[in-house]
């Protein structure tokens, strides 16, 4: 783990991960990471608001797929703005 973390090219894309720099590779990962958690998010409320009527496995399910759907497009916008503010 300490060969990954003293290499060069991951430490600079660690760095520009954390830090206001945003690029294509860090926003692509950034995006994958949200919809991720978007995704988890989802299935925990279709669990929490439809698991005794339809089953809670069905619900989860239902829920992880519908719950990107809204997030992916506010991510992009949140995106573009973080850009277009960074530039002025």
């Amino acid at each position: 783990m300490s060969e990954l973390l003293s290499n060069f090219n991951v430490s600079d894309f660690l760095t520009s991960m954390v830090s206001s720099d945003l690029n294509i590779v860090t926003g692509t990962v950034w995006l994958v990471i949200a919809t991720i958690i978007s995704m988890i998010g989802g299935a925990i409320g279709g669990m929490i608001l439809a698991g005794k009527d339809i089953g809670y496995s069905f619900s989860a399910m239902l829920g992880a797929l519908f719950a990107p759907a809204g997030a992916i497009p506010a991510i992009l916008l949140g995106f573009a703005l973080l850009t277009l503010l960074n530039n002025y």
